[in-house]
This record gives C-alpha cells, sequence and structure tokens, in this order.
C-alpha cells in the first residue's frame, strides 16, 4: 500500500475515533432524558428492592429523571441478566444484583443463555453487607451458633432451612456451614429474602441466611439473630458474633452492583458511577441502609471492582467445587 494511502486511511481513522468521541460525549450531555429502569433480580421485599427503594430517589433527583423499578426474579439473577443484556446498551436498562450474579452464577450454570462477564458491564458497587443467620425462635432455643450446631447435630438431618434461591450465596453460605460444622439440614429453595423469611417466622424452616430481609424480623422478635457471616460489629447488630469466631476460616462476603449492557457508552457509565457514589456519601442515605440491615455504601473504582470480582470469583468457585454443587 502507498504511503500517502496509509496516511489516509490513519487519518480517517483518527477522525472516526474522535467523532465517536464528539458522539459520545454528546450522549453524556444529553442523558438522561427519560426515566431510566432498574432491572431486579429479587422480588419486593428483598434485600435488592429495599436497597433501590432507599437509592433510587435520592439518585434520580440527581440524574433528574424517575428510577423505574422491574422485578424480574429466577434462576439467582440470570432471567434478570437477560433481560438486560439484550436491551439497549444506551444506560435507560440498567441491572441492579447481588455479587453472586457474576462469581457464583458462572460456576454453577453451564447452560446459561447469557455470559455475565461478557455481556454485562459493572457500572458501580452501592453496598457492602453480611448474612446474618436468623432462627425461628419456637423450633430453635438456643441463643448462640454454637448451641444451633448441636442442636443440628443431634437432629440428624430433620431440620429444615430456606434460602433466597439455588446457588444464592445464602445458599451456599448455608452448605459452608454445614461443610465446616460437620452438620446436616434440609434445603428449601425460594425465590427471594421475602418468601424465605416469611417461612421462617411461620415454622415451614428453622433457620436462613438473610440480609435486610430478617434484619427487621430479628428486630422485632419475630426471628432470633444468631452469628453473622464475616465478623463482629456489623453495625446493623454490633452484638452478633462472626461465624468465624466459632468456626475458624469462615467467611462469606456480600455486595451489590450496578450493571449496563455491553456496548454502554463509557461517558454514561461514568456518569452512573459518579452520581451513584454522590448518593452513597449522603448521610441520611447511609443510615437508611444501615438501620435496615441493607449494608453500609460501599465505593470503589473500577479497577477495585474488577480486583474484587476476580477475588470472589476464585473463592466461590472452589466452594462450589468442594461441595460439587450444580443447577444443570
Amino acid at each position: 500500500m502507498a504511503r500517502s494511502a496509509r496516511l489516509l486511511l490513519t487519518a480517517a481513522a483518527a477522525i472516526g475515533a474522535m467523532l465517536a468521541a464528539l458522539i459520545e460525549a454528546a450522549q453524556a450531555q444529553t442523558y438522561p432524558n427519560r426515566p431510566i429502569r432498574f432491572v431486579v433480580s429479587n422480588p419486593p421485599g428483598g434485600a435488592s428492592d429495599l436497597i433501590v427503594r432507599i437509592i433510587g430517589p435520592p439518585l434520580g433527583e440527581r440524574l433528574g429523571q424517575n428510577i423505574i423499578v422491574d422485578h424480574r426474579p429466577g434462576a439467582n439473577g440470570n432471567i434478570s441478566a437477560e433481560v438486560v443484556a439484550k436491551s439497549a446498551p444506551d444506560g435507560y436498562t440498567l441491572l441492579y444484583a447481588n455479587n453472586s450474579l457474576l462469581v457464583v452464577n458462572p460456576h454453577i450454570y453451564s447452560k446459561s443463555t447469557v455470559d455475565v462477564m461478557k455481556d454485562l458491564v459493572p457500572v458501580a458497587t452501592s453496598i457492602t453487607n453480611q448474612l446474618v443467620l436468623a432462627a425461628n425462635p419456637k423450633i430453635v432455643p438456643s441463643n448462640d451458633l454454637a448451641g444451633f450446631i448441636e442442636q443440628a447435630r443431634q437432629a440428624k438431618g430433620s431440620l429444615f432451612y430456606a434460602s433466597i434461591g439455588n446457588g444464592s450465596q445464602h445458599h451456599l453460605a448455608m452448605e459452608m456451614l454445614k461443610q465446616m460444622a460437620k452438620i446436616d439440614m434440609t434445603h428449601v429453595p425460594y425465590r427471594g429474602g421475602g418468601p424465605a423469611s416469611i417461612s421462617v417466622i411461620a415454622g415451614d424452616n428453622a433457620v436462613m441466611f438473610g440480609g435486610a430481609s430478617v434484619v427487621q424480623h430479628i428486630k422485632s422478635g419475630k426471628l432470633k439473630g444468631l452469628a453473622v457471616t464475616e465478623k463482629k460489629g456489623w453495625p446493623t447488630m454490633p452484638e452478633l458474633p462472626g461465624i468465624g469466631e466459632v468456626l475458624p476460616g469462615y467467611r462469606v462476603g456480600l455486595w451489590h452492583v450496578l450493571l449496563a449492557p455491553r456496548g454502554t457508552p463509557q461517558a454514561i457509565v461514568d456518569k452512573l458511577r459518579t452520581e451513584l457514589n454522590a448518593v452513597l456519601k449522603i448521610p441520611e442515605v447511609r443510615d437508611r441502609l444501615i438501620s435496615t440491615g441493607s449494608g453500609e455504601p460501599y465505593i470503589t473504582t473500577q479497577q477495585e471492582l474488577q480486583a474484587l470480582v476476580r477475588t470472589d470469583y476464585d473463592q466461590f468457585g472452589k466452594l462450589v467445587k468442594s461441595i460439587g454443587f450444580k443447577v444443570d
């Protein structure tokens, strides 16, 4: 190819890149000009629903548009992920989910219609949280984890536990507890924290791991908190010990993330991250998140978020392999 032709191609490519950047910048300046849909992977009453309803209004105010909540539960978030992955990458349809979608699902679903690592782009984290082991007081008389473990050992598999769904962290947290405590219980999955917590209150199940979906019930006395999945000092229930104090090495972390379809302009992704981070710094938002058990505000850079995904992906991969769990 002649030198002049190469120069023309190079110039054309540079102009094309410049035009694309200008178009993207223009999109970011006019974005958003209509309501934004948050697709939530859990039904009403679960942690994701509560968090979105706390952060949604102030985020909508900052963006100048309403945040519409669209519940699409099922398949541990895969259904909602597919809805968003197939949506236009314009910043108007976003996914709000917990980290199991990214770090657990790839290990347990071999036939998923969406590749969350390739089809979705992490925008920003919102909260970090612990799970609390909540029990029905009439079924579990003990007020501490050690007493519950002893009861479960004597029950020899006759106790039932609820979860927000197969393959959720809530499910895997209990499987890890069973493994490390050498106890056996029967798993009963539900489609979200709301239905699962109601089943424990009703006595259909003895215990469950939960976040916001169980905290208010513990505070009202309908459920009893025994321990948390990381360490003592969780702001929502600082009195509860960490499971690792009884079973050294036990740890299950939880965080939530906002995701967009692959191909969403970077300027829009950056704008969403900036505005969400600003909302998480509002004292009233922080207080509501903590008081409801939804978690603590968790702000990360794009690089920190990528590293977080890799770390938790490896941790849950090892756990799933050790218990031999698969959904399909």
